[in-house]
């Protein structure tokens, strides 16, 4: 089976081996003369971007880059980037790397031609029409990990400092025209951010198909993601130049993101305080809450989980599909509690509070309360 195809759902990827060479090209097509590549502190100086600062270069597009973005990406890190675009009379960003690299990109692009405050766009009811949608700026999106999906999303995750919140910013023109998903561009992953990225894209694909909400095509989409990670994730892990786990992977990645649009849940909802408090990676906090939010959700999603079980190839039913999460994430190295994930004296109530506030809480197939978030935090501690 080929590995090789293009796609238009939901925005035109290019996807397979190698296609990082059409880069320029992709530009070209959304109409992009001078843009501005946006990418973590990590990627900055490794020879993956400064490849891709060449081609751009070498196609009269500019070697502009900014990556003074940190891992949950600030207000702050937002600012100086808008700042960059805004200087250099970029007409466009080029969104590199993995969650923290493609959100900012993309907010960056979205605000750069916005007067408001960015939380005036929270994803809350219909605040993102108060954009100025004519002055969004168009994004190509190149994923580095395989986990968040953010390249085919319409909205970006910025920390406020201020409060310790994760808010989602969203506005539908801020999906990318155009995504480029090259396995050969995962392969530098470290076992640890293949293992968490990975656990993230399982993440998505789990809470989407257990979401209540009405929406058949995520739910297959979501479905058949949990089966690729399954299938490919540890072999990713265990030998990052397999190439066909890595495209596997980056699909699986894309198909969470996709499936979400019918729902995420309390994984989310209690990981993002977590990460704002205290700076952990985002896929493997979710990898250590998948547990206890089965568990807390099953009396509403034990059916729906069974017959995943089945298809996933996993035997136990509802019971047999929690232990093989646990068995998965032992095998990656994914640390069994937020103890060990290195959470120390946590602010309880001001997470609990914060959880039960984040957009994925309403999406939880059993509703939450101050109180079940608590019970959920004390259950990962």
């Amino acid at each position: 089976m080929s590995l090789t195809a293009n796609w238009s759902y939901p925005t035109s990827i290019r996807f397979g081996a190698g296609r990082i060479a059409e880069l320029p090209e992709a530009c070209r097509t959304a109409g992009l003369k001078a843009p501005l590549v946006v990418t973590d502190r990590g990627l900055a100086s490794l020879p993956l971007t400064q490849g891709v600062l060449d081609r751009l270069d070498a196609a009269g597009l500019g070697r502009a880059l900014f990556a003074d973005v940190d891992s949950n990406p600030t207000e702050a890190n937002m600012a100086a980037g808008v700042a960059a675009f805004r200087n250099g009379g970029h007409d466009g960003v080029v969104a590199l790397g993995g969650g923290s690299g493609l959100d900012l990109g993309k907010i960056v692009a979205f605000m750069a031609g916005q007067s408001r405050p960015v939380w005036d766009f929270e994803d809350i009811g219909d605040w993102w029409t108060r954009a100025d949608a004519d002055a969004i700026a168009p994004v190509i999106a190149v994923p580095t990990t395989a986990g968040t999906g953010s390249e085919v999303g319409r909205a970006g995750v910025l920390t406020n400092t201020e409060t310790h919140e994760k808010k989602i910013i969203f506005h539908p023109k801020m999906l990318p025209m155009v995504v480029i998903c090259d396995p050969d561009l995962t392969v530098g992953m470290p076992p640890a951010i293949t293992a968490g990225t990975g656990m993230d894209a399982f993440a998505h694909c789990l809470e989407a198909y257990c979401s209540p909400n009405y929406h058949p095509m995520s739910q297959g989409i979501a479905l058949e993601g949990m089966r690729l990670v399954r299938d490919n994730l540890l072999t990713a892990y265990r030998d990052g130049t397999n190439i066909e786990a890595r495209a596997h992977m980056m699909s699986a990645a894309a198909m969470g993101a996709v499936a979400f649009q019918k729902g995420l849940g309390a994984v989310h909802a209690v990981s993002h305080p977590v990460g704002a408090y205290f700076g952990t990676h985002h896929g493997t906090t979710n990898a250590v809450m998948i547990q206890p939010v089965l568990r807390f959700n099953r009396p509403a999603i034990e059916d729906r989980i069974t017959r995943a079980a089945a298809y996933l190839g996993i035997k136990g039913g509802f019971d047999g599909f929690v232990a093989a999460v646990g068995e998965m994430n032992a095998a990656l190295g994914i640390p069994a509690t937020l103890t060990a994930l290195g959470l120390k004296d946590p602010p309880l109530d001001a997470m609990v509070e914060s959880a039960l506030r984040d957009p994925s809480a309403g999406g939880n197939p059993v509703p939450l309360t101050a109180e079940s978030i608590r019970a959920l935090y004390e259950a990962g501690l």
